[in-house]
């Protein structure tokens, strides 16, 4: 699924129009609005074209309006502050003439320092031992869309296994389905698409419902990542994901992540809109 792949780093390969202004397009593909890891992926490759020299430590986002898949993403960056040590950007996706999407993204040099990290739970099945996600025979996301550059192999059985006495919990491995440049940018903005696809599916694994026929409207509300060590896509990562909380139509959703061989590489937050549809008569 070489193909895929490059498509995904071509998505994630914006215009330059102006100094600090990009322009992104959207995949042609059966969706009703933008996919938030797409909005968050590219806005991190914009923040990261105005930075030399430092690496992404940390983002924090807000999904404002659904994306047009049909129109252009123009994404405005702003030099927030360029500091002895760190940088910090924030960046706005807007869609004709409203923004979309909102991120603070904060960029560090590389210092020596202490170090501890919580180690790769134990008993977790190599990726190898376990069955690529399938529906229907193709290899699909989390809504049970078709997901080729992304390839999920879970620990913890279908995400679409819900019920209300189940453990808010999803464990998973994934990987990009092809080769990479190694470029660690484009590897960390990979990952910052893909941490869209699961962590919310973690706050509906308690609901009292079953299969992909999904009985609520589920939308990302907000973002957050931190990287803690270097991470490469085209290598399995495995994330830990639960679920503490879940009222007032949303659900809060921590991802911890890990690369192959136990390094803690990221971690995640998300909270999203878990709202119950009306029942008709």
């Amino acid at each position: 699924m070489q193909a895929e792949v490059d498509d995904l780093i071509n998505l994630l390969d914006l215009e330059p129009i102006e100094k600090d202004i990009f322009r992104g397009v959207s995949p042609q593909e059966d969706r009703q609005r933008v996919f938030g890891g797409q909005v968050a992926g590219q806005a991190l490759v914009a923040a990261t074209r105005t930075v030399q020299g430092r690496a992404v430590h940390s983002l924090q986002a807000y999904f404002i309006r659904p994306g047009d898949v049909a129109a252009p993403l123009v994404y405005l960056v702003e030099r927030v502050r360029d500091g002895r040590s760190f940088t910090t950007r924030r960046v706005t996706a807007i869609q004709r003439g409203q923004p979309i999407f909102a991120m603070s993204a904060s960029f560090h040099k590389q210092e020596d320092g202490f170090e501890h990290q919580t180690d790769l739970p134990a008993g977790i099945p190599d990726p190898d031992e376990l069955e690529p996600f399938v529906r229907d025979g193709l290899a699909v996301d989390h809504q049970g869309r078709i997901a080729r550059p992304i390839e999920l192999r879970y620990v913890t059985g279908s995400p679409a296994q819900r019920g209300q006495n189940r453990e808010p919990r999803l464990q998973v491995w994934l990987r990009a389905t092809g080769t990479l440049p190694a470029d660690p940018v484009l590897h960390t903005c990979m990952f910052t698409y893909a941490s869209d696809i699961t962590v919310l599916d973690t706050a509906t694994k308690a609901l009292p419902l079953e299969g992909f026929d999904i009985d609520f409207q589920a939308a990302s509300l907000d973002h957050a990542m931190w990287f803690h060590r270097p991470l490469r896509m085209d290598d399995w990562i495995f994330l830990d994901q639960v679920s503490h909380s879940a009222s007032n139509a949303r659900g809060l959703a921590w991802g911890t992540a890990w690369n192959r061989t136990g390094e803690l590489v990221a971690s995640v937050v998300q909270e999203g809109l878990i709202r119950p549809l009306a029942k008709q008569s």
